[in-house]
């Protein structure tokens, strides 16, 4: 190896984790000033920038206001039961629809999975006009119910993963059960259910982000602040045209990030780890 060989090879190293380092820095930033300003007071917080460290950091008073100004117990209980409902409603509507499509072959199968491709295409926000009127004529503004059937409807990357996985999985499971005396709904619910565990983590994961995370049809559909208000849109309290109280905002940010810390923690052995090995032998 010469010279320029050797020093290629270790610049090439130097950058690679330099940009590992930076980015690492880039991502870890914001959550540093979220937590430094959310243990300062009103008077800290105007007078200093939010990279200053605040004069104590056993100062809880911002997290206590938050979470009662902010209503927030309702809010986690109401984020709660939609969270559930549309998590169940998805992961039975979704591993259903891609088993007939993956399994039973009739006409139409693939233009009905063209038609969720083109689905994903479609922007969310230029279909509001037409799901707005259709809530409002249902009744299901300031209906909580009624945001639930909205938020159930089944994300079409989650029938892709559902299908992935059930392609991965040998027809033979399904014909041994068949030649045992066992219905459709059987080898559905006890053979290939199982075996969908981690395709199903990673659904929830990305259906459950979104639906916790989801501000724009909260706010839009669940007008009573009062009653019908999510973690998302409890947050909006402390903003108003007389100025915004970010360090209030920051302590309700930080308390609305523990339930989902606590549920990465707990399930984080489920999430990383496959389940369908040596699911079919032989």
């Amino acid at each position: 190896m010469t010279i320029v060989q050797k020093i290629s090879k270790y610049v090439l190293i130097i950058l690679k984790y330099f940009s590992l380092v930076f980015f690492s820095f880039v991502a870890v930033l914001p959550i540093v000033s979220v937590c430094i300003t959310a243990f300062k007071t009103d008077v800290e917080y105007q007078q200093t920038n939010v990279m200053t460290l605040p004069e104590s950091w056993l100062n809880f008073t911002n997290f206590t206001q938050a979470f009662i100004k902010a209503n927030m117990g309702r809010a986690f209980l109401n984020s709660t039961i939609i969270l559930i409902c549309t998590l169940v409603a998805s992961v039975l509507i979704g591993t259903q629809l891609a088993y007939v499509l993956d399994r039973f072959k009739f006409p139409g199968n693939g233009l009905i999975r063209s038609l969720f491709l083109f689905a994903s295409l479609l922007p969310g926000v230029a279909m509001q006009v037409s799901v707005y009127e259709i809530m409002w004529k249902l009744h299901f503004i300031n209906f909580l119910p009624g945001y639930i059937i909205l938020m159930c409807g089944t994300d079409v990357i989650s029938i892709y993963i559902y299908i992935q996985f059930f392609e991965n999985i040998d027809f033979s499971l399904d014909e041994s059960a068949i030649m045992d005396g066992a219905s459709y709904f059987t080898i559905f619910y006890r053979i290939l259910l199982p075996l969908l565990k981690p395709a199903i983590v990673t659904s929830c994961i990305l259906k459950g982000v979104g639906t916790y995370n989801e501000y724009y049809m909260a706010n839009l559909y669940l007008q009573d602040k009062k009653k019908l208000a999510t973690v998302a849109t409890s947050l909006y309290t402390f903003v108003g045209p007389l100025g915004s109280k970010y360090n209030l905002i920051c302590a309700g940010v930080i308390i609305s990030l523990l339930p989902a810390l606590i549920v990465f923690i707990t399930c984080q052995k489920q999430i990383y780890s496959g389940l369908t090995a040596g699911a079919v032998k032989g």
